[in-house]
């Protein structure tokens, strides 16, 4: 069995890296930030001194962090010590663009890679249940897709490189609307004088029924801003939702709409806040 590294023990990849452990696979981790490594060693992994020492060990190599610029400066790294075949399986969310980059400069350079983000949230990470959209080789996706049972309920080659990423887009897309839906649906709902867990409940058993509705709509009904997916995140994503749909010569309002409105509490310091806390912006306009 190969030794599986896995770079970026965040929000989603502490947990994910520890259900990697946890299923029996040999995994070696390290973060960026020290400190943030003990779910995964509990779970048995073992924790690197460096990028370069996890690099140097294992012939599968996660990521999870944030931005392309990181994902590109984690690899200058790995590229130093790994050995020449090892696979790179980037679950980041990042640009398309870049990721096609990637493939190219890897390849080049004797690595294979897959572009593979994630989604379903902290707690589709906490409880190995994510959905993974792979770009890459048929051949590099079949080797990776044992180590991703381990975190996932769902993981499918979507495409060649990039086509992960652009899957991602589409999904954060959809992502903009039901959340803009369930935050409209209940303001309109609470300044109606209706009961909002009673509306929370009815319209998710309907049509109205959504991720956004099961996941978001509690967190709003409670006040509970607590990530969950932040606002910077979020905000990220949407910047290379307007690359890749300027690439396609298409206009994506709703999700406009959407930025413009995490903006508002971007610009007043919760950047760190759930997406779902966009309810306040509605919120404020109840007594107006």
């Amino acid at each position: 069995m190969s030794r599986a590294g896995f770079v970026g023990l965040g929000v989603m990849g502490g947990p994910m890296a520890g259900h990697l452990a946890a299923a029996g696979y040999e995994t070696v981790v390290w973060n960026r930030t020290p400190g943030k490594a003990q779910l995964a060693l509990d779970s048995g992994a073992t924790e690197a001194q460096s990028i370069q020492d996890l690099a140097a060990e294992c012939s599968v190599i996660f990521l999870c962090v944030s931005k392309t610029e990181d994902v590109k400066s984690c690899l200058e790294e790995i590229k130093k010590s790994a050995a020449p075949g090892t696979l790179i399986v980037d679950h980041s969310t990042i640009s398309p663009v870049g990721a096609k980059e990637i493939h190219t400069d890897l390849n080049a350079s004797g690595f294979r890679f897959i572009d593979a983000p994630i989604t379903g949230g902290s707690m589709g990470a906490q409880k190995g249940a994510l959905t993974i959209f792979c770009g890459g080789t048929q051949a590099d996706f079949d080797e990776a897709l044992p180590y991703l049972q381990s975190y996932a309920k769902t993981a499918a080659r979507v495409g060649e490189a990039g086509a992960g990423e652009m899957m991602k887009m589409a999904n954060q897309i959809a992502v903009a609307g039901t959340l803009t839906g369930v935050c409209e649906a209940l303001s309109l709902a609470e300044k109606a004088g209706l009961d909002l867990d009673q509306t929370r409940k009815l319209l998710g058993s309907g049509a109205a029924g959504s991720w956004s509705m099961d996941n978001y709509a509690p967190k709003i009904l409670d006040r509970d801003w607590t990530p969950g997916f932040s606002i910077k995140n979020q905000r990220k994503d949407f910047g290379y939702c307007r690359e890749a749909a300027q690439l396609l010569e298409m206009d994506i309002p709703l999700t406009e709409l959407t930025d413009k409105l995490l903006k508002i509490l971007d610009e007043e310091g919760h950047s760190e806040w759930t997406t779902a806390a966009m309810y306040e912006v509605y919120e404020r306009n109840l007594t107006e």
